[in-house]
């Protein structure tokens, strides 16, 4: 009886971030194509459907980087879900020439850096157009990074200047200042065929990394070692439990990866979309409800994960920031407890 406290406690602080951060914003997402002029790539642009459209409401931008020759329709499930939190997400086709690094030459849809540039320069025109469906819907100056395998890759080369590596990168890039976060399914930054991993540089920039336990594309070491090298926090690691290669994606892909998943392709990719779009909300919008989800509850909530984390104080601009703050303490005395008492 004299730990019922501490149970009771405990719902009330798992009960309390399941109701405020555990669900999306809205529950009406629509969406529209456009061209990225740039590149004349064509791109899919997923919004929420917000009453309120005052400045404190606008959009970030969130840049989805499509996996090596995955065509953006295949993430419409995940993008759409990521957009309920509270994004303008973009997912373009972007097709070109790259080199592999023995020196071949292959054409398809293959990510790349410069699409952060390409695609911020894209938005504030779509913003500024009233023909635009996003007319005056969207924050320019916050924008978010996504990706999947290789786009992945680009992503986490995107957020840093120290290394280049050819097939993603591009020459005199520079880290706009408009990016604020990012968070990346089945993404190494490394060579696959060394199992090298390379040192990450992110300043400033949160990073997330999310991995399924199914996958047979990338190593899973290889995966972790990347996290690891992420130079600072926060940053996030977050196993799927059951999840393989393509649990991102709107369905498995038989051909590329042998492993089939053991968790449903629908939870997987609601999974995966949660914790990104939450992971986004607490480092572009500083919303302290996401912070602690991400950082402190959520592994408790959500059964089919694993998380490792390390995080900076929670940002003191909620109202609940205390009781976030006393939730943690909570869930920590519990697990002494509870090891205590096994």
């Amino acid at each position: 009886m004299k730990f019922l406290p501490i149970v009771f406690i405990s719902a009330l602080c798992l009960t309390s971030n399941a109701a405020l951060a555990n669900t999306p914003m809205v529950e009406k997402v629509v969406s529209y194509q456009t061209t990225i002029e740039k590149n004349q790539d064509a791109a899919d642009i997923y919004f929420p459907l917000l009453s309120n459209n005052s400045d404190a409401s606008k959009l970030p931008i969130v840049l989805m980087l499509q996996g090596a020759f995955v065509d953006k329709s295949n993430y419409s499930n995940y993008a759409s879900q990521v957009a309920s939190y509270g994004f303008a997400v973009v997912v373009p086709n972007r097709i070109r020439t790259a080199l592999a690094p023995s020196g071949q030459s292959f054409t398809g849809l293959i990510s790349e850096q410069q699409q952060v540039y390409d695609v911020q320069e894209q938005l504030v025109k779509e913003n500024a157009n009233p023909a635009s469906p996003i007319y005056r819907r969207v924050d320019t100056e916050k924008v978010g990074l996504l990706g999947h395998s290789l786009g992945g890759f680009a992503g986490l080369g995107a957020i840093q200047e120290e290394f280049c590596f050819p097939s993603i990168c591009n020459s005199g890039y520079k880290v706009p200042p408009q990016l604020k976060a990012g968070i990346f399914y089945a993404a190494p930054f490394g060579d696959a065929q060394s199992q090298t991993v390379f040192p990450l540089d992110n300043r400033d920039i949160p990073v997330g990394l999310i991995v399924g336990t199914q996958d047979s594309v990338t190593s899973f070491n290889v995966l972790k070692e990347t996290y690891n090298q992420v130079k600072n926090p926060p940053k996030v690691f977050i196993e799927v439990e059951g999840a393989n290669h393509y649990g991102i994606t709107n369905n498995d892909n038989l051909i590329r990866e042998k492993n089939r998943p053991t968790l449903n392709q629908a939870t997987a990719t609601e999974t995966i979309a949660r914790w990104s779009g939450l992971f986004l909300r607490a480092n572009i919008l500083n919303d302290a409800d996401a912070f602690n989800y991400v950082f402190v509850t959520g592994d408790e909530l959500d059964k089919n994960v694993r998380v490792t984390s390390q995080s900076k104080p929670i940002p003191e601009n909620s109202s609940i920031a205390s009781l976030l703050l006393f939730c943690t303490s909570v869930f920590s005395l519990k697990k002494r407890v509870i090891k205590i008492l096994k």
